[in-house]
């Protein structure tokens, strides 16, 4: 069981690490367009190789742990769901960086960096909430018209 959980942080760690970094790195691909010679794999830019073979996977293998985590501990609180809550909207975020890319890939620069650092604000707003949450585990308040 601890081992499930510290392949959860492991893989958070790697995730937040590199949609962190993507935001950063599509600003500056859309500032400074200049093509790399060779990118590994034939991908179209070093952001879609980040995002393709990184973040993804280690997305995927943060959720899968997690959600293995409160499963088998059977656990079901307040702080949890509001946690989970966040993470759905960092997913969401996490995907609409792939819409990013693809217009990075498109040359369609409009916008583009003021966009990426729209999304890393977002998602420091995320990782910053998932953080109290987490360590704070907050009680449900009284408003909330039904049991967890």
């Amino acid at each position: 069981m601890l081992w499930l959980l510290g392949l959860h942080i492991f893989g958070l760690l790697i995730w937040l690490a590199t949609v962190l970094y993507l935001p950063i790195l599509i600003a500056t691909e859309s500032k400074m367009r200049e093509d790399f010679i060779d990118i590994p794999f034939g991908m179209r830019s070093v952001a879609r190789l980040i995002f393709a073979y990184v973040a993804s996977p280690a997305a995927i293998i943060s959720i899968i742990a997690g959600t293995l985590v409160f499963v088998i501990n059977d656990t079901l609180t307040f702080w949890l769901m509001v946690k989970l809550t966040i993470v759905t909207i960092l997913v969401i975020l996490h995907a609409s960086l792939g819409l990013l890319i693809t217009r990075l890939e498109r040359q369609e620069m409009r916008y583009l960096a003021g966009f990426s650092w729209y999304f890393l604000i977002a998602i420091f707003c995320c990782v910053g909430s998932i953080l109290f949450v987490v360590l704070a585990k907050p009680a449900a308040p009284g408003f909330v018209p039904w049991p967890i």
